[in-house]
């Protein structure tokens, strides 16, 4: 059974359609890359995921449960909504952290505020083991002006991990820094990649795409236009739109 399935999702801004009968599958482990050109709707079918957008048809189910149906969701509450958006964990392109906070404590907050029975000391040994697997135990205490721009990215994804989401979800998670700092955040996300996290990528990095993913999606205009394995998409795209947008990046 596959961990994420969406089905025939649908989301519109006025009259203008931004997913088209979006389908795909996920399996537990898998690494799947979603590429495209600005504006084909990579990062509004991340929101719709994370519930950050509702969609405006289709369905999403977790382990074979349905955790959104458009057919049904006018009588979801906003408590719900909330519990199921802790199936996914997003990291966002421009890092999002509390200014006011440590790195620590940004990455247990959401922990803290949402087991206040569990003692505080064993969600902070929770957090520094997290930091720890980002390379930045000995920034624990700094807060995020005191960090570089590779650093707080490393720190949300600290973050993100730290409700243990069924799916890393990153949107763009390298535009925000500069070359030199980027391959740090690749390599973050890589060594999960390796211990077989579930992630969703949206990235313009092609070659990272290539090399870290099981699947990959070209999105185009609100539609999925390829899917299929690294291999396909990238070395045997059926697809024209497919092949010419590989082309302009690769000049």
């Amino acid at each position: 059974m596959s961990i994420l399935e969406v089905c025939n999702l649908e989301k519109h801004f006025g009259d203008v359609e931004v997913l088209k009968n979006i389908s795909f599958s996920l399996e537990k482990g898998e690494a799947l890359s979603i590429i495209g050109s600005s504006g084909s709707g990579k990062t509004t079918l991340l929101r719709c995921l994370n519930f950050l957008e509702t969609p405006n048809g289709g369905r999403i189910l977790i382990n074979g449960n349905p955790i959104f149906d458009a057919a049904d969701h006018a009588s979801r509450s906003d408590e719900e909504i909330r519990k199921k958006r802790l199936h996914f964990g997003l990291v966002f392109q421009s890092f999002n952290l509390f200014p006011q906070y440590t790195a620590l404590d940004n990455v247990t907050l959401a922990v803290k505020l949402q087991n206040k029975g569990r003692p505080v000391s064993e969600i902070n040994a929770e957090g520094m083991a997290l930091l720890e697997r980002m390379g930045l135990a000995d920034r624990a205490g700094h807060y995020p002006h005191q960090l570089s721009g590779g650093q707080q990215q490393r720190v949300a994804i600290a973050r993100a991990l730290a409700l243990s989401p069924d799916i890393l979800c990153f949107d763009e998670p390298t535009s925000a820094l500069d070359p030199e700092l980027t391959g740090e955040v690749l390599k973050v996300i890589r060594s999960l990649a390796e211990q077989e996290t579930t992630m969703i990528i949206v990235t313009h990095e092609m070659s990272f795409a290539r090399d870290v993913s099981d699947k990959v999606i070209f999105m185009d205009e609100g539609v999925i236009v390829e899917q299929g394995t690294p291999e396909d998409v990238f070395v045997n795209p059926s697809s024209e739109r497919t092949r010419q947008f590989l082309t302009r990046y690769s000049e």
